[in-house]
């Protein structure tokens, strides 16, 4: 099954409420990214077009860019969790014993969700810093505070995500890397 598909029906492991918010925010990161994604390929081609065919770019352009990207990168981040996909140094967890690899699985997830917790509480902060300045983006003119709406926004599916990885490993028997992802390695070498 490919991601896309994945990510189509993916139907969170959790039970009751905290399952339906895990299902929820994985069809609200689902639409972000896509959105994006196509929004981004749409400006930068139209973008293109305009400067070959008219000899004039499109004076905003970088700017939606700007925005869509951290868009993008901020709902990422939620996404990568979701599915276990973000870097791990695993040397030392990978030589315990699984009640070992479980209990640090649990440290590590409630860490990192009072880590994204924590930022987005800074992201808040500067966002407010920002729209006390008054600053606006140069060709679109609106405030520069809304395109980073974003960060916090990242930052509480993130801290979410984790928290649910914790709660998933306190109660079940196997490891999980997040709510859908049991924790173990892929064979991806193949014969040539």
């Amino acid at each position: 099954m490919t991601d896309e598909e994945s990510e189509k029906n993916y139907s969170s492991s959790l039970p009751g409420f905290l399952g339906t918010i895990d299902t929820f925010i994985s069809k609200v990161e689902a639409v972000i990214l896509a959105l994006g994604v196509l929004l981004m390929a749409l400006n930068t081609v139209t973008n293109v077009i305009a400067r070959f065919v008219f000899g004039n770019s499109i004076f905003f352009s970088g700017e939606i860019n700007r925005i869509l990207i951290i868009m993008i990168t901020f709902a990422g981040i939620g996404y990568a969790a979701r599915h276990g996909r973000h870097i791990r140094m695993s040397a030392i967890y990978d030589a315990l014993p699984v009640g070992g690899r479980k209990v640090l699985m649990i440290c590590i997830s409630f860490f990192t969700s009072l880590v994204m917790f924590f930022l987005l509480y800074y992201s808040i902060v500067y966002i407010l810093d920002l729209q006390s300045k008054g600053r606006i983006l140069p060709a679109l003119g609106f405030p520069i505070w809304i395109i980073y709406v974003w960060v916090p926004m990242g930052f509480l599916i993130t801290g979410i995500q984790y928290l649910l990885t914790a709660i998933k490993n306190l109660t079940s028997k196997d490891v999980y890397l997040s709510t859908g992802v049991v924790d173990g390695y892929k064979d991806t070498e193949t014969e040539v």
